[in-house]
């Protein structure tokens, strides 16, 4: 019995640092994203975004510096503070960030240096948000963080009664706005809060696009037909549960999917062929986890 958990075990430690292994290597490709998008097309540009990427490109507009010396210090000192505050484990991950993504500025701030579009700064920045999203949302998707502001967040939310993504967003506005005085431009500032809401957009098409799924309630007569239908031709399972109609005072039996966003027309399309009198109600859900949709993470 003891070498038998003793293998379960081991391959359980083995299965786990495989994944660890996976995310890091997602890590990385997401930085890469991050890295080639700022470099190539932004920072050239003249264009600030928030984040302490945002802080780094206003120290070299003013003084020269190069993003990732200044990018590297400020999150190292972030760090200290995160480490302190919640400990080595929670900050494993943005720690490998940071060192990744400092090599990557470096690397890709001398391969670009002038924008990839020239002479088109809002093509600079649509594209330069989009590629900074993508590799933003494929960070947080493996776990990961690039440090930052985010930890500024996450200091302030534990202390104070105010929502991560409030406290992100006051920082980022207050480090795009801080572009006028070096720059003395509105249309700057402009730019950076398009990018901004570029790269919000993407970041969440790329972490929610993939696990869009919704919920179905459905309320019929032929609740057994359905059933099996939905178990044969889309491949899903169901649950049938008891319900009583409170006008009606009759018993009914309700069927709860889970399915995929795009699954949606095909259930609509079988219940109308079985019952084209049922009672349908579909919702969004923020995650499914589970057989069939993502794998639980923690």
């Amino acid at each position: 019995m003891d070498k038998r958990r003793k293998i379960a075990y081991d391959f359980q430690s083995k299965k786990m640092m495989l994944q660890e292994a996976k995310d890091l290597v997602n890590i990385a490709v997401g930085l890469v994203f991050y890295a080639v998008g700022w470099t190539g097309f932004l920072l050239p540009s003249e264009i600030t975004t928030g984040g302490v990427t945002g802080i780094g490109a206003l120290i070299y507009y003013a003084k020269g510096i190069p993003v990732e010396y200044s990018y590297f210090i400020i999150n190292a000192f972030l760090l200290l503070f995160s480490i302190k505050i919640f400990g080595l484990k929670f900050s494993l991950r943005t720690i490998f960030s940071v060192f990744v993504l400092t090599l990557l500025l470096s690397f890709f701030g001398k391969i670009f240096q002038e924008p990839i579009v020239v002479g088109e700064p809002f093509m600079s920045c649509i594209l330069g948000g989009v590629l900074c999203g993508i590799g933003i949302g494929i960070v947080f998707s493996a776990g990961g963080s690039t440090g930052g502001t985010d930890i500024i967040a996450l200091v302030i939310s534990k202390y104070r009664n105010m929502r991560i993504g409030k406290s992100m967003l006051i920082s980022d506005v207050i480090i795009i706005c801080s572009s006028y005085m070096i720059f003395q431009s509105v249309e700057k500032i402009v730019y950076g809060l398009v990018v901004m809401g570029v790269m919000t957009y993407t970041v969440d098409l790329v972490f929610n696009g993939t696990r869009q799924s919704v919920q179905f309630l459905i309320f019929s007569e032929k609740y057994d037909e359905i059933a099996t239908a939905i178990n044969q031709q889309i491949g899903r399972g169901c649950t049938i549960i008891q319900g009583q109609g409170w006008y009606s005072q009759k018993e009914v039996k309700v069927i709860i999917l889970l399915a995929k966003k795009g699954e949606s027309t095909a259930v609509f399309r079988l219940i109308k062929q079985i019952d084209d009198r049922a009672f349908i109600s579909q919702s969004s859900v923020v995650g499914v986890y589970g057989e069939g949709f993502d794998e639980i993470k923690a």
